[in-house]
């Protein structure tokens, strides 16, 4: 894989993703109803999850300049949320035709979207755990995926994806990822310069993801366990993956991308010292880890949620001739920095996809998308054990997370829950076998 290139498949030669996933013999290639490109004039829309990220994505497909798309469809496990999506759009009324009976609820409700069959396009963004099986299930229906970071949260979902990727080119589907930066012309043309050399070749790296956390929803008496934890997704690992893969991932993804492969193993520690008790589920506030990467480059991660402590988001990379912010900025024998004009990753993504879809060109993010994502997974795993973990391991035996292959309702119980004293049971180093 070389810089960011869209259509790149290929991996490096250690990555185990390859192999076929568990019950790999159910992706049978179906019929889709859509020719490689879009069979009108109008890139016809529907979203899937319509949360925050949701929305921001839809607002930024509405509005890719000189593109004719139009929301067709809505789908969210909650009604409040497919009402706020609506609202979000309502200034943009020529671009929606989504009536009433193309607004759909529950936990099922991305199965009757991807269902309908004059959908084009599809934006998958509910929480990360239900990724790899929703990206499955619009892929098989022959329709064009836009899918938010993280695209997995276990070794099972990363599996998977790239099994589904290989259906999505043999379908010719376009798979773009929310991993942004690849979309901002700063990061494009900086590390485009340290592949180029400017910075010596790269012997390690710093990327951090340090903040004060997110948001936590209370209990209500008349709330089902499930129902719970979806509004508090972020919590859950198999719903979110942890905070190292739902933010850190962006961070992760850029050294992938500088190294052009993935980590070989990885150890660290972290644990839950601040923001803890049940009202924050599973998840640990801060990790650390020293990833390898097959040459013994070594690039060290931190991510923290606990307030009132240094913050940074940020990556570096250090080479034998210099450094760099991989944003802008090459210090060393041979500095350079970026003087264009910056532009919205979160916008770009999507005008890129609309013109691929127009060019009937091949583009499928989702291998990069699934090795990053599963660069996150494996830090998890090592903070969450205590020991090192080596890449091949993990993607063959790591644990499953999510219940694949269950169709869940508001009443399906959870694959977590809670002990006698409400608390959640929470990955212990030294006990926790990563695999």
């Amino acid at each position: 894989m070389s810089g960011n290139d869209p259509t790149s498949v290929s991996l490096s030669r250690r990555t185990a993703l390859q192999s076929a996933a568990a019950g790999a013999a159910t992706l049978a290639s179906v019929g889709g109803a859509h020719a490689d490109n879009p069979s009108s004039d109008t890139i016809k829309v529907g979203l899937i999850g319509a949360g925050g990220r949701g929305t921001g994505a839809l607002q930024q497909t509405l509005s890719v300049p000189g593109s004719n798309v139009k929301l067709m469809a809505v789908a969210d496990a909650f009604q409040y949320r497919v009402d706020n999506v609506l609202r979000a759009v309502e200034k943009m009324q020529d671009k929606v035709d989504c009536p009433e009976e193309r607004r759909f609820t529950g936990l099922d409700a991305y199965r009757r979207l991807i269902e309908l069959p004059d959908l084009d396009l599809v934006i998958l963004a509910t929480p990360p755990g239900f990724r790899p099986y929703h990206f499955e299930a619009a892929i098989k229906a022959g329709k064009h995926v836009f899918m938010e970071k993280p695209v997995c949260v276990d070794s099972y979902g990363a599996r998977l994806v790239m099994e589904v990727a290989k259906l999505a080119d043999e379908k010719k589907r376009k798979v773009v990822v929310g991993l942004q930066r690849r979309y901002e012309n700063r990061y494009r043309e900086t590390i485009a310069r340290i592949r180029e050399g400017l910075a010596g070749d790269i012997i390690g790296g710093q990327v951090y993801w340090n903040g004060g956390g997110v948001w936590t929803r209370a209990r209500t008496p008349e709330q089902t366990e499930m129902e719970y934890q979806m509004r508090n997704w972020y919590y859950f690992v198999w719903l979110c993956g942890d905070h190292i893969c739902e933010q850190h991932v962006h961070n992760l993804d850029v050294v992938n991308w500088v190294k052009g492969g993935h980590p070989v193993e990885a150890n660290g520690m972290g644990g839950r010292q601040v923001r803890k008790g049940p009202d924050h589920g599973q998840i640990y506030d801060h990790h650390f880890i020293e990833f390898t990467y097959e040459d013994g480059t070594k690039m060290y991660s931190q991510c923290r949620h606990i307030r009132r402590c240094w913050n940074s988001v940020s990556e570096a990379a250090v080479g034998t001739k210099g450094s760099s912010n991989c944003a802008g900025k090459i210090e060393g024998a041979n500095p350079w920095r970026f003087e264009g004009k910056r532009v919205s990753g979160h916008q770009q993504e999507q005008t890129d996809l609309a013109a691929a879809l127009r060019a009937g060109r091949r583009y499928n993010e989702a291998p990069y998308g699934a090795t990053s994502s599963f660069t996150a997974v494996l830090g998890r795993m090592a903070t969450y054990s205590g020991q090192v973990v080596r890449w091949d391991d993990a993607v063959k035996k790591g644990p499953e997370e999510v219940p694949y292959g269950v169709e869940l309702t508001f009443e399906t119980e959870p694959p977590v829950l809670p002990g006698p004293d409400g608390e959640y049971p929470v990955a212990m180093p030294g006990v926790y076998k990563a695999y």
